[in-house]
C-alpha cells in the first residue's frame, strides 16, 4: 500500500509526461486564441476561469479521468466562455455590471479617509498608508482620489494644482458611498 503512494509505474509516468506535454501545448494555442485579455489584470470572472483551468489542467495531468481528449475539449470550452464572456462584457453594460467589480474611491481631495468606502472595500486606514507610501507621496494633502479598482489594484491621483470634480471624466463608474 505505502509502495503505490511513493512510485509510479514507467506506463504511468509516460502517461502524465504526454498529457503534460499535450495539456501545455492546449494552454499555448487558447491563450494565443485568446489574446492579451489572459494576461490582463483579471477581473473576479476572469480568476474564476483561471483556477477551473488550473484544476483541469491538474486533475488532466495525474489522474486517469478526465482522458486527455476530455481534459482539452474541458479547457477549450472554459476559454470559449471567457471569450464569449468578455466580448458581451464590451457590449452590454448589464453584461459588465454583472461580471466585473465595479472600483471604489478610498480617499477623497486633500487626501481624506471615506470611511464608509474603506469599510465596503475592507481597507483599514493603515492599508492605505501603505498605498499612499508606494506611491511616492509625501504629502496626503496633494491626493485628489484613492481608488481601488475591480481588479483590486489601487490607483492613486495627486499633485494637480486644480481640485478634482467629482464629474471627472477618470471617476466615472467609481463608487462613492460617502457622498
Amino acid at each position: 500500500m505505502a509502495y503505490e503512494w511513493f512510485l509510479a509505474s514507467p506506463q504511468a509516468l509516460l502517461g502524465v509526461l504526454v498529457t503534460t506535454l499535450a495539456m501545455y501545448a492546449a494552454v499555448l494555442v487558447f491563450v494565443r486564441a485568446a489574446g492579451v485579455r489572459s494576461f490582463a489584470e483579471m477581473s473576479a470572472f476572469d480568476v474564476a476561469i483561471v483556477v477551473a483551468i488550473g484544476s483541469t489542467i491538474a486533475t488532466t495531468i495525474v489522474a486517469e479521468s478526465p482522458s486527455l481528449m476530455a481534459g482539452g475539449f474541458a479547457l477549450l470550452l472554459l476559454y470559449g466562455c471567457q471569450l464569449v464572456v468578455s466580448r458581451w462584457r464590451s457590449r452590454m453594460a448589464s453584461v459588465e455590471r454583472t461580471v466585473d467589480n465595479r472600483p471604489i474611491r478610498l480617499m477623497g481631495e486633500g487626501g481624506r479617509m471615506l470611511a464608509e468606502n474603506m469599510r465596503v472595500a475592507r481597507v483599514t486606514e493603515d492599508d492605505l498608508r501603505r498605498i499612499v507610501r508606494s506611491a511616492n507621496i509625501v504629502d496626503y494633502t496633494t491626493i485628489q482620489a484613492v481608488v481601488m479598482e475591480g481588479t483590486g489594484s489601487v490607483n492613486v491621483l495627486h499633485g494637480h494644482s486644480e481640485a478634482l470634480a467629482d464629474s471627472a471624466w477618470v471617476l466615472e463608474n467609481v463608487r462613492d458611498y460617502s457622498a
